[in-house]
């Protein structure tokens, strides 16, 4: 490829509009270019890297045994209301109608139409396992599309699903389909974690996220550096402080705190560390008859230490809040402690509540809490004297790093990462609803035990740009980079021994099937080092009228911090060797 056939688009300065280091350095560097909001064109630069990203994603799908297809974009409505997510979905299901007003969605996932094919075509047990994928564009109206293709509205996805006879053969299934992903992430060149992930209301231990260690990530990825522990914070578990209750030593006290309504200001107002204190969350329950009519409401009181916060999928887990919790209103809070947020406890309440305390607020003693008195705190607090044992006592918190690792095999460390696949184990979430079902050895109909797995195929060289980059610009890995290796010529236009060398290189190296860029734009050295320096090309080789006279190129990889001079002779090869090293 010649530059001067090619459409580069650099630019010196980002939009004001690009706000992390990926969409800054996308945009600059010709790889997409804003339509609307959360919609983006991905210019011949970037269509390169997410055609290489999908090429993996593909050979190694295939190599898994999945069977490649492709679904449609618009889908009827019909299929979204068997499964009840065309009511279920919110706002970022888009919904459209055609000219005979009947329903259609764009699509945000594919899970109705495979299941729709696999009952159409999977009869038999003899059928199964099976595994069909595709790549196809996907689209989410979020709220606040952000971050350029990191969160954008319109995306492309792989989606794979498999359809087995049952559990065990699903959990094989899903096995198989970690191993691909593992392959695939191993092959883009990235540092990466496959984290525990959370099941949701599916239950269960078969769901993993892949995240890409960066420091801008969204997520937080906990592991334990001993061993080989990995989960999202979600997931994450928080073990219960090891020994037993310490027994009291203080008295309860009414302690005036005026004006200090949060646990950071409570502990430093009494010089008190903030480990001491326990914070108060007020969620609320709405109860309905069984045929749907509101029938009361049921107030919990959450305490969690005052230096920890409470992770709502785990709370969505403690019997009689996994029914769907919501906060309380100030009225519900007043009508039930006596006064408004910031001095809540667990103690002197004027009408009952149920009490969940987090592992490690079961285990204190001599604790502070909201006096439920506005300017008070009750100091020296303990279970069993002062008030009775919690209703209930669960893992509500966030996981903190230094934490004991739940393996045992040493503490809990926390980096940030930003989620670019999962693999889950669906069960007969859709095959039930849709009745997808296949005939067992007996004649019998059985239900089709399912899987997905997605990756964000659009949203993984962001996720590398967030990883890989300086002060230049982008440093791609060779695997997923728009060209390996750019040719620089000095003088081309003046010089037949530079513009001939320059040919002959790119040549041997296209023939050896290397994705090459000649850049003939007759551009200065400076400009044309720039341009590629931001774009990331991985390889460069400078040609130049005094280097041929000595007989040499200057070769320098992109995180290299100076040139490199080869033989004329042997830059072919040693080229070669770089490219498989």
């Amino acid at each position: 490829m010649k530059a001067s056939q090619f459409l580069i688009s650099t630019l010196k300065e980002a939009p004001a509009d690009a706000e992390v280091v990926s969409h800054q350095l996308m945009m600059r560097a010709g790889m997409v270019k804003k339509l609307g909001a959360g919609i983006y064109t991905w210019m011949p630069m970037g269509l390169r890297v997410v055609r290489k990203v999908e090429q993996i994603v593909r050979e190694e799908m295939n190599r898994a045994g999945a069977v490649e297809l492709l679904m449609p974009v618009v889908q009827p409505a019909e299929y979204w209301q068997e499964t009840g997510r065309w009511s279920k979905m919110g706002p970022e299901l888009m919904r459209v109608k055609d000219r005979h007003d009947r329903d259609f969605i764009i699509q945000p996932t594919s899970e109705e139409v495979v299941t729709d094919v696999a009952r159409q075509e999977l009869r038999s047990y003899k059928q199964l396992p099976r595994n069909l994928y595709h790549i196809q564009t996907k689209f989410r109206d979020e709220r606040r599309p952000r971050f350029g293709v990191m969160r954008s509205r319109e995306f492309i996805m792989k989606d794979a699903y498999s359809f087995d006879r049952d559990a065990a053969s699903a959990k094989a299934s899903y096995e198989v389909m970690a191993k691909a992903y593992r392959a695939a992430f191993d092959r883009f060149g990235l540092r990466y974690r496959a984290v525990a992930a959370d099941s949701g209301a599916i239950g269960g231990d078969l769901s993993e996220e892949f995240q890409v260690i960066a420091a801008t990530g969204e997520d937080a990825v906990v592991y334990c550096p001993d061993s080989q522990y990995a989960a999202n914070i979600e997931k994450a578990e928080a073990l219960a402080p090891a020994g037993p209750r310490p027994a009291a030593a203080q008295k309860m006290e009414k302690t005036p705190t005026p004006g200090k309504s949060t646990c950071a200001d409570v502990a430093q107002f009494l010089s008190l560390p903030l480990q001491r204190t326990v914070k108060s969350l007020v969620l609320a329950t709405d109860q309905v008859d069984d045929e749907g009519n509101p029938k009361g409401t049921q107030v919990w009181l959450l305490l969690l230490r005052g230096d920890h916060d409470m992770n709502e999928i785990k709370v969505g887990k403690v019997p009689g809040l996994d029914v769907g919790f919501r906060f309380a209103t100030v009225a519900e809070i007043v009508d039930h402690f006596g006064t408004p947020p910031g001095y809540l406890g667990p103690i002197g309440l004027k009408k009952p509540v149920k009490v969940v305390a987090d592992r490690e607020v079961a285990a204190m003693a001599d604790w502070v809490c909201g006096a439920n008195d506005e300017g008070f705190h009750l100091t020296g607090v303990n279970w069993g004297r002062d008030l009775p044992e919690p209703d209930a006592v669960a893992d509500l918190r966030n996981v903190v790093e230094g934490d004991l690792s739940p393996d045992g095999k040493g503490r809990l460390a926390i980096e940030r990462g930003i989620e670019i696949g999962h693999i889950f184990y669906l069960g007969t979430k859709y095959s039930a609803p849709m009745q997808a079902t296949f005939l067992d050895e007996t004649g019998k109909p059985q239900l089709m035990e399912m899987g997905c797995y997605g990756i964000g195929i659009t949203r993984l060289p962001a996720a590398a740009i967030e990883q890989n980059n300086d002060a230049r610009g982008i440093i791609w890995p060779d695997a997923i980079a728009p060209f390996t290796v750019v040719l620089c010529p000095i003088g081309m236009d003046r010089s037949e021994e530079v513009k001939a060398a320059a040919q002959k290189l790119h040549d041997d190296l296209a023939a050896a099937g290397v994705d090459v860029m000649l850049d003939d734009r007759g551009e200065r050295p400076g400009a044309m080092f720039a341009d590629w320096e931001l774009i990331g090309v991985p390889h460069r080789v400078v040609i130049s009228d005094r280097g041929l006279k000595e007989g040499q190129l200057e070769y320098q990889h992109r995180r290299d911090a100076a040139a490199t001079k080869v033989p004329a002779g042997e830059v072919f090869a040693f080229l070669r060797g770089r490219l498989q090293a």
